[in-house]
C-alpha cells in the first residue's frame, strides 16, 4: 500500500497551498486532507510494487510457455 509518510507529505503540500487566511486552521485542514486521502487510496485497491513485479514475472513466464506450446502445436499439425 502507499507509504503513510508520503500521505503526510502530500497533505502538507496541499496545506501549504491554502491562502493566508486559512493558515490558523492549517493543521486541522491537513489532518482532514490526510484522512480523506487515506480513504481514497484504500478504495482504489492498489497493489505494492513488489506484488506487481511478482505478477509481472508470472505473466512473462506464462507467455513464454504459451509461445512454446503454440510452436509445438504448429509443428505437430504440420
Amino acid at each position: 500500500m502507499l507509504n503513510p509518510q508520503k500521505l503526510d507529505e502530500f497533505a502538507k503540500r496541499l496545506g501549504d497551498l491554502l491562502p493566508e487566511s486559512a493558515s490558523q486552521m492549517q493543521s486541522e485542514i491537513e489532518k482532514n486532507m490526510k484522512a480523506g486521502l487515506q480513504g481514497v487510496v484504500q478504495k482504489m485497491d492498489l497493489v505494492t510494487r513488489e506484488e506487481y513485479e511478482v505478477q509481472r514475472e508470472i505473466l512473462t513466464r506464462t507467455r513464454e510457455k504459451l509461445d512454446k506450446l503454440e510452436q509445438r502445436l504448429a509443428e505437430l499439425e504440420s
